[in-house]
């Protein structure tokens, strides 16, 4: 990431178009912050320092709200980020088994990204989906009830039709 990052005009459009709808530039952050990170993959400290200028925020205050929510995120990840949920309902029906063999799988522990750059995998406290325990989320999309072969099995389609996959020629595997 260089010095020079800015949005595309499409995203820059979508901040405007969102302006109108929150009360001050501070409340603008989040979904700017969103939509930089959808553009450069994650929040860069160049990226930060953009939305705080373009907000006329200061950089720490772009930080802060950077680093409070979960799903923003201020080092680099692969592509394809895997959060297995640790809680208890997910812990009693397999939560357990599933991280250690995503960890074997992608030959990396929770909070790292995988040999082959694919995956980063993180553990999530809670991903409100407590009814269809063990759950997974995969960037945006949720995949419950698992067992290790339905988990390989997403695993291999998400990577051979992940969009953001294709723009980075991965192919299959994991």
């Amino acid at each position: 990431m260089t010095a020079d990052f800015e949005l595309s005009p499409e995203r820059l459009a979508k901040v405007e178009h969102l302006r109108d709808r929150y009360p001050t530039t501070r409340a603008l952050c989040i979904p700017m912050l969103h939509l930089c990170q959808e553009q450069a993959g994650w929040l860069s400290p160049e990226v930060l320092a953009y939305v705080a200028r373009y907000l006329g925020l200061s950089v720490a205050a772009v930080q802060g709200v950077a680093t409070f929510y979960t799903s923003l995120f201020t080092h680099k990840v692969a592509p394809n980020v895997v959060w297995v949920c640790r809680t208890l309902s997910c812990e009693l029906r397999g939560a357990k088994r599933i991280q250690e063999h995503l960890e074997e799988r992608f030959g990396c522990h929770a909070g790292q990204t995988s040999k082959n750059g694919k995956f980063t995998l993180l553990k999530a406290e809670c991903l409100a989906a407590c009814g269809g325990a063990p759950v997974v989320q995969i960037n945006e999309r949720y995949y419950e009830n698992l067992t290790l072969e339905a988990l390989d099995r997403i695993l291999e389609e998400h990577v051979a039709t992940s969009p953001i996959a294709a723009e980075l020629g991965l192919g299959r595997g994991a």
